[in-house]
């Protein structure tokens, strides 16, 4: 049976129906043009040089991470063993890449009114090691990028940004996922915007932009320009170019469909931000002095992924007793991303470490969930959350 507040709904309309059949139309289903115009499009949208779709938000971080591995700026190189500061609190694939190239993690406590980087625990964090920072804007919530600017001031430290949950989200009018060198952005059904499946990474960076389309498709030079910063320039045989092996790359390319989904999908981005945000308003106005929970604090203007709610430290209800009391309401609830992923097995596989206490994480792994919002009104949702 359907939840009566879902997590997540469709956005699609006419639209996206003819997107689809212009594909069907066209006989060519791989990689093409539609996924080079949305490529076009989204850079222009988000004020970038460069963007590069692939067939998930994951593969978008994938891509970052090896991207700094193989680039040839040793401003931005990173190597075997380099540190990499990343928040307590994300999903798996924030933080898999890092260490399937090899790099050690240090996990940091997060703010439990924003969700994000505990921002003195951050500043305490940050040492001559540290190499490279993964910043998560968190359920459509952007970090202090000034505070983060002040902390890694006069230091080396390479910044990437994991926006997947926070596509539309802002920060003195700069758009998130373009404050780092690299920013990644989800495209699956859930998020702000749907090409079923599907990622990009923004870059002003050209070399590593060149690097990625290397990557991105078999470590070819088939997609490099005549003149790029891998190879420097191509030869002018397509039988011999379309077949040269340069770096270790993957196939992470996205569907002619997704690219011509995502053309619809970006032409309605603001209107669905939109009303994620008018949600939210009433959202904040009728959950701010709410006796059960505290919700997240924006910082910037949010794009609002979701709503979450943290139980109050009083409640002598547990999590799971408030789960079951929203799920007979007809919420579809989860936890916050992947709650503590520092406190998961998988990091027994890791090289890492903790900084001081994950006290605020550890807290929203045991007493935080998050239900939907989405771009229509969810007044009754607010209303039953408020009765709650």
């Amino acid at each position: 049976m359907s939840a009566r507040f879902p997590l997540a709904t469709s956005s699609w309309d006419q639209a996206e129906q003819d997107a689809l059949q212009r594909v069907i139309a066209s006989d060519r289903f791989t990689m093409g043009a539609e996924v080079a115009e949305f490529e076009r499009r989204f850079a222009a949208h988000f004020g970038t040089n460069h963007a590069i779709m692939v067939n998930s938000g994951s593969s978008a971080n994938l891509l970052m991470v090896a991207a700094l591995t193989y680039t040839s700026n040793p401003d931005l190189k990173l190597s075997p063993g380099d540190e990499v500061i990343v928040p307590a609190v994300s999903w798996s694939t924030t933080y898999n890449p890092l260490h399937q190239y090899g790099l050690k993690l240090k996990f940091v406590d997060v703010d439990l009114e924003t969700l994000n980087y505990d921002l003195d625990a951050l500043a305490g964090a940050v040492t001559d090691r540290t190499r490279a920072m993964m910043v998560v804007n968190l359920l459509g919530n952007p970090n202090d990028f000034d505070r983060i600017a002040d902390i890694t001031k006069g230091r080396n430290i390479t910044m990437i940004e994991d926006n997947c949950e926070s596509m539309g989200a802002t920060l003195g009018g700069k758009k998130c996922g373009t404050f780092g060198v690299m920013g990644s952005f989800s495209t699956f059904f859930s998020h702000h915007i749907s090409t079923m499946e599907g990622g990009v990474v923004v870059t002003d960076d050209e070399e590593l932009y060149h690097v990625m389309l290397a990557l991105r498709a078999h470590g070819w030079t088939r997609n490099l320009p005549k003149e790029n910063h891998v190879t420097g320039t191509k030869s002018d045989d397509p039988f011999e170019e379309s077949f040269r092996f340069v770096l270790p790359g993957y196939n992470l390319r996205p569907l002619e469909m997704s690219g011509a989904l995502g053309i619809a999908q970006l032409a309605k981005l603001d209107g669905l931000i939109a009303g994620r945000r008018r949600n939210a308003a009433l959202f904040v106005d009728a959950m701010q002095d709410h006796p059960k929970f505290t919700i997240q604090r924006e910082i910037g203007q949010s794009s609002w992924f979701g709503f979450s709610l943290m139980l109050r430290p009083e409640l002598a209800d547990s999590r799971a007793d408030v789960v079951r009391g929203l799920d007979a309401l007809g919420f579809e609830c989860r936890p916050i991303v992947a709650g503590n992923f520092a406190r998961k097995e998988i990091v027994k596989h890791f090289n890492y470490e903790v900084h001081g206490d994950l006290t605020n994480a550890d807290y929203l792994d045991k007493r935080g969930l998050f239900v939907g919002n989405h771009h229509y009104p969810v007044d009754e949702a607010v209303a039953e959350l408020a009765r709650f």
